[in-house]
């Protein structure tokens, strides 16, 4: 799986800080992003209470899933073409290690103090708008300010307790597809069969 393709889906599992695994509605969807480099690219969701599967859609040589999980702080990715996965500590980085004090936080109704947890730079304002519809659905939507000045606006689903709707400076997506209950356990494990790749047997080897 190509380094973009892998950026692209944390960028996504980022963007789901505004609410918690651990509490979100089981569901999968499909997140469409209107990114002006990656047009009418999809990533397909699975949600499932504390877990979280990314897959990437309709990018050729580009496939590949990211997991992760909010009790053990873990991302796993997975990479179909070898056959193996990497496995990393959530909680590693300033960045990390808040977004997982956010999953365990959020209030949809209140989600303005989750987010200045989460921020890297103090700074920046995060404003409730009120009561919306998006995608024909419940939501509160929120606008938000960065610390260094980059406008965003998100749509939290009352009944998902997720962003179903997100519009940046540069991009903008939502959830479509949306079905709800539960989720397959076999979605959020690895594979049988698959290998971990070990990054320090590799750099000794050169």
């Amino acid at each position: 799986m190509k380094r973009a393709s892998v950026t692209r889906i944390l960028g996504l599992g980022l963007l789901s800080l505004l609410c918690t695994a651990a509490l979100a509605q089981e569901f999968s969807a499909d997140i469409v992003t209107t990114d002006k480099k990656e047009t009418g690219q999809s990533t397909k969701i699975y949600v499932s209470r504390n877990k979280m599967r990314f897959e990437s859609q309709g990018q050729k040589h580009q496939a590949g899933t990211v997991l992760l999980d909010s009790d053990t702080q873990m991302m796993d990715i997975i990479m179909p073409q070898q056959h193996m996965y990497m496995e990393s500590h959530m909680g590693q980085g300033p960045r990390q290690q808040h977004m997982f004090k956010f999953f365990q936080a959020v209030d949809v109704e209140n989600a303005c103090p989750d987010w200045q947890k989460m921020t890297d730079h103090p700074g920046g304002s995060c404003q409730k708008i009120g009561d919306d519809t998006a995608n024909g659905r419940s939501a509160v939507k929120y606008a938000v300010t960065s610390a260094e000045g980059k406008n965003s606006t998100v749509w939290l689903d009352k009944s998902l307790k997720f962003p179903i709707k997100w519009q940046e400076q540069d991009s903008s997506g939502e959830l479509q597809n949306i079905h709800e209950g539960p989720q397959p356990a076999a979605l959020f494990e690895i594979p049988a069969g698959y290998q971990k790749f070990d990054m320090g047997n590799m750099m000794k080897q050169h």
